[in-house]
């Protein structure tokens, strides 16, 4: 039973033990075993095969399923092992842990570098004869046709080894290097020391004191250390430079879209639409809100603070359970058995302790476990928005793992959407059964700040990746040029009603997907405008809906966005798509406005 408190100690945290029951499971030594046989007799077994003509389509079909299954045990002690690691980053044996187990991947993955390798190799036509003949091994052909993608950015196996090893004294080691700095930064507020996701958290306090406060804390923490932050990301800039070069990718965003299965134009056509917006969604809102809030201009730290009047009271956890848990029934009890299990079987970790990561994610595992999802619940609305969002990974990843652990991940274009229509769905029911005029007016404002972080500000955040990455071709880049873009980049997309204080030029320190994933950020973009489309759709014709929507999500990695939004007669290719999407977003300033 959990006590209804807002106390950290009543929160419910995870439970593992669909993974491994402890860090000295038997089952770890047992894998690790396994792992290691198996991936010296795959290379054993399988290096040059596919590179003649004597293979059968069943030795390909043995080959990947075997593949298959090896990584699927590898992905199984790599989850369990990050899990613990962003659990508690300070902890010195987690984190031993941690490191020994990425380096044993490491190594055991110089005996799988051949087989994409060689798989590309294949001739087209043979490929082609081999599916006709068995339809087992068709299964797999989005699988492969990713790999074969990537073949003209793929070097030799010595050369490809060469970089996977040197990953962990390079990217992987100052990635490690960044994470645990910022996990161990302390931040003072009124002489209280914060961690970076509770020093956040007070930057949408009801007091401009208090925000300010935390502004101010948060960069003089972020100053301390500076130079340490602008060495790692110029020469991780400089580190995915030498490394796309080598390749030959096109541009340093090349391989990103690549990965995400999405064409260069199409990201191109979803940036230009979003810059396009700017004045009618974020400088027609904050302006809005700065007159709302009675001041002539918005402070950097007062674009997410609640409006006057705003509820002070938080939510408790099994409030916050409930509003999500019913917004999801609502819509389909098959997706609402899927939540409850989030809930009841303790497949989230929810309070803010010092160590843990900040921020939010929903981490898939393995197809023989279950996702797992990282909280840090204070209690505000924007949490219980939070809430609804991790869900709707957690769903998506959940309906996908029947594809298999090679089949069910889903490029990061698609990967928002199950998350943002779960916000979706939380807000339209909340708004729903808002009862004042002025609750109606907090939770309007809250969603189109929400919808603007994720569109309008996941888009500047793309471009001053964008600029960073190809200013770093020229040389190493000065704290203050990688300052001067950050303020730029946001300036251009929050307007003349936010003040951009010099405080906040650090502020780009802090955002782990820079150092984590590169160009990772406008996924989120093309998930919200996805979304407001796909809701449109929702809204208009529901009948049937449900039914393609849970087919979408099953889908996971084996169609691309085309394919899966063509059931809804949605293109995003089409010059329109975006400034459709977009529309929701101003509709919802137009009510807002009427409201005020």
């Amino acid at each position: 039973m959990i006590d209804d408190t807002l106390g950290t100690t009543n929160y419910p945290e995870w439970d593992l033990s669909a993974l491994y029951s402890h860090d000295a499971d038997p089952a770890i030594t047992k894998d690790w075993d396994l792992s290691t046989a198996q991936a010296a007799q795959f290379q054993s077994t399988y290096e040059g095969l596919f590179k003649g003509d004597t293979w059968t389509a069943q030795n390909l079909l043995d080959a990947i399923t075997t593949y298959e299954t090896i990584q699927e045990r590898l992905g199984r002690l790599s989850s369990y092992a990050g899990l613990r690691y962003y659990k508690n980053i300070k902890d010195q044996t987690i984190l031993l842990m941690y490191q020994q187990t990425q380096e044993r991947i490491t190594a055991l993955g110089a005996h799988f570098i051949f087989f994409t390798l060689d798989l590309n190799t294949i001739d087209d036509k043979c490929l082609e004869n081999a599916y006709a003949m068995l339809p087992a091994l068709a299964r797999y052909r989005p699988y492969l046709n990713q790999i074969r993608a990537l073949k003209p950015y793929q070097l030799n196996a010595d050369l490809e080894k060469l970089f996977m090893e040197k990953s962990m004294t390079s990217s992987r080691a100052l990635i490690r290097l960044y994470d645990e700095t910022l996990a161990g930064m302390s931040f003072f507020v009124d002489g209280k020391r914060l961690s970076l996701s509770g020093v956040m958290e007070l930057m949408s306090d009801n007091s401009p004191t208090v925000r300010r406060q935390a502004a101010m804390a948060l960069s003089d923490g972020l100053s301390e250390k500076k130079a340490l932050f602008a060495f790692i990301t110029n020469t991780l800039a400089k580190d995915k430079d030498i490394e796309d070069n080598w390749r030959g990718f096109e541009s340093p965003m090349s391989e990103r879209h690549l990965a995400n299965q999405v064409e260069a134009e199409v990201v191109e056509a979803l940036t230009t639409a979003v810059k396009q917006h700017y004045p009618r969604l974020s400088h027609r809102y904050y302006a809005l809100k700065a007159k709302m809030m009675n001041v002539p201009v918005l402070h950097y730290w007062d674009r997410n603070a609640p409006l006057p009047e705003a509820s002070t009271t938080p939510y408790t956890w099994l409030e916050a359970r409930q509003i999500v848990l019913d917004a999801y029934r609502e819509f389909n009890p098959t997706i609402a058995a899927i939540v409850n299990d989030f809930f009841d079987k303790n497949w989230i970790d929810v309070p803010s302790t010092d160590g843990k990561t900040s921020g939010a994610f929903s981490h898939p595992t393995v197809p023989s476990a279950h996702p797992y999802i990282l909280l840090n619940f204070h209690g505000k609305k924007r949490d219980i928005m939070t809430l609804a969002h991790e869900l709707g990974h957690g769903v998506h990843q959940t309906l996908a793992a029947k594809q298999g652990y090679l089949l069910s991940d889903t490029p990061l274009t698609l990967a928002e959407t199950a998350s943002v229509f779960g916000e979706m769905l939380t807000f339209q029911s909340l708004l729903q059964k808002a009862q004042t005029t002025n609750e109606k007016r907090h939770l309007l404002a809250g969603k189109i700040e929400d919808m603007l972080n994720t569109v309008v500000r996941q888009i500047a955040f793309y471009l001053f990746e964008v600029a960073v990455h190809n200013k770093r071709k020229s040389g190493e880049l000065t704290l203050d040029e990688i300052n001067e873009i950050w303020m730029e980049t946001q300036k251009e997309a929050l307007g003349d009603a936010i003040h951009m204080d010099p405080i906040v030029s650090v502020y780009w320190a802090y955002i782990s997907h820079f150092i984590h994933s590169p160009f990772y950020v406008y996924a989120y973009a093309f998930g919200d405008c996805l979304v407001n489309s796909l809701f449109a759709v929702y809204q208009q014709n529901p009948d049937g809906f449900q039914e393609k929507y849970i087919e979408l999500l099953a889908s996971g990695g084996t169609k691309g966005h085309k394919e899966l939004l063509a059931p809804f007669h949605l293109d995003a290719s089409q010059p329109d798509f975006w400034s459709k999407g977009l529309s929701m977003i101003e509709n919802l300033i137009d009510q807002l406005e009427n409201l005020s």
